[in-house]
C-alpha cells in the first residue's frame, strides 16, 4: 500500500542528527528488553537520552562509540522512571529485532541528515 506523499516542507521539519553513543546502560525496568544509551551530539546539542530496543542484535561494548541516527525534534517520552530525549532510528530484521540505522562513513557529530 502506497502511502500519500509529503511535500519536501514537512521532511524539512524533521531532525534527524548523528550522535556517538557514549554510555550504555541494562533497563531492567522496561515492558521489554531495552538499553538505556547516552549519545553525545556534539557542541550545539550536547548529550541526549534515549531507550533503544536493540538487546537482541548488539551487546552493550558494541555500541559504546557508534554513531548512529537519531530524530531529536520530537516530545521527550516516559518509559517507566525514564525519560527518552530522542527516537534512535532503526529497522526491523526478519524476526522483528532492532538493527540500527548508522553511517558507513565517519561523520560529524551533530550533522543534520538531508
Amino acid at each position: 500500500m502506497i502511502k500519500p506523499q509529503i511535500k519536501y516542507e514537512d521532511f524539512e521539519k524533521v531532525d534527524i542528527r548523528v550522535g556517538k553513543v557514549i554510555k550504555v546502560e541494562d533497563f531492567p525496568e522496561a515492558h521489554k528488553p531495552l538499553y538505556k544509551i547516552t549519545v553525545d551530539f556534539g557542541k550545539e546539542l550536547g548529550n541526549k537520552q534515549s531507550a533503544v530496543g536493540a538487546t537482541h542484535l548488539y551487546k552493550k561494548e558494541d555500541l559504546k562509540d557508534k554513531l548512529v541516527l537519531g530524530l531529536i525534534n520530537m516530545p521527550p517520552k516516559q518509559i517507566g522512571p525514564f525519560t527518552s530525549e530522542f527516537l534512535t532510528l532503526g529497522v526491523s530484521d526478519e524476526e522483528g529485532h532492532c538493527i540500527l540505522i548508522i553511517p558507513d562513513k565517519k561523520a560529524p557529530l551533530g550533522v543534520k541528515l538531508y
